[in-house]
């Protein structure tokens, strides 16, 4: 009986765990220097979405999308309307909720997103927050159990501007079918974090979906260098070591139950 018992507590703590499926991070096609990192977490109903994009211009991320005519965009999977993010400072706030049917200036939506954005290397990142599933019709709809993939497409000014306007042609333009995948247990243990971007110029983002009380940085011959006490563990923690000579560093990754190491790189 104790077995039994014992099989089905961890079997429920399993079944916990697995509450989550992402899409891991995926790159846009045609060189566009933009990626997305979707997270479905159905115990806080929550969808996390990371994405990066260039610093020097404005960029924004469509899902929910069908490519029309190699470069355009519709929201045939959305009835008729596909979901849209936008990062300009020619508007208050800069990152902005948007509705996109085809080619033209994306109207303004109700922000359903809360997020947090840093520059690292030339690279934004921002990390947003929303609810699986909204009462607004423009928003493309997340429900756990029948979002297995999504179809995203990027776009990003020709030049280095934060006006919102033409964005250069299909050049500037790319796409991609993210799939989700479940995650495991091992997802959100110490060694699933993620550390980016790598290589950078010494700024960097420790990304956790586990408790993480310390950040140790050491040198390759093992000599401390740093130390970042982490007292509320946010979605990401911000490491500086940008004062440092080029080369590879070691991240000791530090809770209450075990310990992660990560390489990076510093140029």
């Amino acid at each position: 009986m104790k077995k039994i018992t014992l099989s089905l507590i961890a079997l429920i703590s399993l079944a916990g765990f697995s509450q989550s499926k992402s899409t891991g991070t995926v790159a846009l096609s045609n060189n566009v220097p933009i990626t997305a990192n979707f997270t479905l977490n159905n115990n806080t109903s929550q969808v996390t979405l990371v994405l990066t994009g260039p610093s020097d211009r404005w960029f924004g991320l469509g899902f929910g999308t069908q490519v029309i005519a190699g470069f355009g965009m519709d929201g045939t999977e959305n009835g008729g309307q596909a979901d849209l993010l936008v990062f300009t400072t020619a508007t208050t706030p800069n990152l902005t909720d948007r509705w996109f049917n085809g080619t033209g200036n994306p109207p303004q939506d109700t922000q359903n997103w809360t997020s947090s954005n840093t520059v690292s290397g030339g690279i934004r990142t921002i990390t947003l927050t929303r609810s699986l599933t909204t009462t607004d019709s423009n928003d493309f709809q997340m429900p756990y159990n029948t979002t297995n993939s999504i179809n995203i497409g990027g776009v990003r000014a020709g030049s280095a501007t934060f006006s919102v306007g033409p964005h250069g042609g299909s050049a500037s333009a790319g796409y991609a079918t993210l799939q989700f995948t479940t995650l495991g247990v091992e997802d959100f243990s110490l060694n699933a974090s993620q550390v980016y971007p790598n290589p950078s110029n010494g700024v960097f983002l420790v990304k956790t979906k586990t408790t993480l009380n310390k950040i140790n940085v050491y040198s390759q011959v093992g000599a401390l260098v740093k130390t970042i006490e982490v007292n509320d563990t946010p979605d990401a923690v911000e490491v500086n070591v940008s004062g440092l000579q080029t080369g590879v560093y070691l991240l000791e990754l530090v809770n209450e139950t075990e310990k992660s190491w990560k390489k990076v790189i510093v140029e």
